[in-house]
C-alpha cells in the first residue's frame, strides 16, 4: 500500500514537472525534448503526456510537438486573481507612500502578465490593464524579472520573443538587454526610462522567493518620477516586495 501510494505521488509530481518544462521550453516541446530534460525514458513521458492530453492539460500540435492545454487557462486567471487580491494591501501601501500606481506582474511565456494594480490618485496616471501582456524587454517589471535569470536563459527567451520596439527609447539588441541587466543586478532594481510607453518612468523591483518569477513596479509621468522620486521609492519598493513574499510563503 505503501509502495502504491509513493508511486501515485511520483506520477504527481512527474505531470506538474512536465508542465513547467513545457512552460519552460516557451509553450511547447517534442517528446523527446521533454524526456531529455525530464531524465525519464519516452514510454514514461509519453505515458503521461497522454493523460495530460486527455484532461485537457496538454495537446498535441499537428508537427507532433506537445504545448500546454487549454484547462490551464482557467487555473491560471484564478491563481492570478487570487495571488493579485493577496498583494492589494501591499500595493495600496505603496501608492500612499509614494502617489504614484503600483503594479504587481509576472512571467507568463516570454512575456509579463499585470496580475493586479493599484492606481495613483492623480488624474495623469499610468493605466495598465490587469491581465494585460506586455515584453520583457522594455518593461521595468520585465527587466526585474529577466535579472533573475542567467545570460543564457534571457539570450533563449529573447530568441523566440524578439525585442519589439514600443517607443524609440526601447532596448533594441542582446547586448544593450544584457548590460541593462547586469547593472539592475548590481543595484537591485530596474528602470523603464520612456521605454514601453513615452513620457513614463518606472522603477521594479523582484519578489524574492517566489514560485513563478515576480515583480512589483511603481509607474508615473517622468515630470513627477524623477532622481528624487527614486531615492524615495527603492526603499519603499524594497519593503514592499518583502512584505508580498512574507504574505505569500505564509500559507
Amino acid at each position: 500500500m505503501a509502495a502504491e501510494g509513493s508511486t501515485g505521488v511520483k506520477s504527481v509530481s512527474r505531470v506538474f514537472d512536465l508542465l513547467e518544462l513545457i512552460a519552460d521550453a516557451g509553450g511547447d516541446a517534442t517528446i523527446s525534448q521533454l524526456a531529455a530534460s525530464a531524465g525519464l525514458p519516452l514510454p514514461t513521458i509519453h505515458r503521461l503526456l497522454r493523460t495530460l492530453v486527455s484532461q485537457g492539460y496538454a495537446r498535441q500540435l499537428a508537427n507532433r510537438r506537445y504545448a500546454l492545454g487549454p484547462k490551464l487557462v482557467r487555473l491560471g486567471e484564478v491563481a492570478n486573481r487570487q495571488f493579485g487580491q493577496l498583494a492589494m494591501p501591499q500595493l495600496k501601501s505603496l501608492v500612499q507612500r509614494l502617489g504614484e500606481t503600483a503594479n504587481l506582474a509576472t512571467i507568463d511565456g516570454d512575456n509579463v502578465v499585470y496580475v493586479s494594480q493599484a492606481p495613483s490618485p492623480h488624474a495623469m496616471r499610468m493605466f495598465t490593464e490587469v491581465g494585460g501582456r506586455a515584453a520583457l524587454h522594455s518593461t521595468s517589471v520585465g527587466k526585474a524579472i529577466l535579472a533573475q535569470l542567467s545570460d543564457d536563459q534571457v539570450r533563449e527567451i529573447i530568441g523566440r520573443a524578439g525585442m519589439p520596439h514600443s517607443t524609440e527609447r526601447s532596448l533594441s539588441t542582446i547586448d544593450e538587454l544584457l548590460a541593462d541587466l547586469a547593472v539592475s543586478r548590481e543595484r537591485g532594481y530596474a528602470v523603464d526610462d520612456g521605454e514601453h510607453e513615452v513620457g513614463v518612468r518606472c522603477f521594479a523591483m523582484a519578489v524574492p522567493n517566489m514560485p513563478v518569477l515576480t515583480a512589483v513596479s511603481v509607474s508615473g509621468p517622468m515630470s513627477r518620477v524623477g532622481e528624487d522620486f527614486a531615492e524615495q521609492a527603492i526603499p519603499v519598493l524594497r519593503e514592499v516586495v518583502a512584505d508580498i513574499s512574507a504574505a505569500t510563503n505564509a500559507y
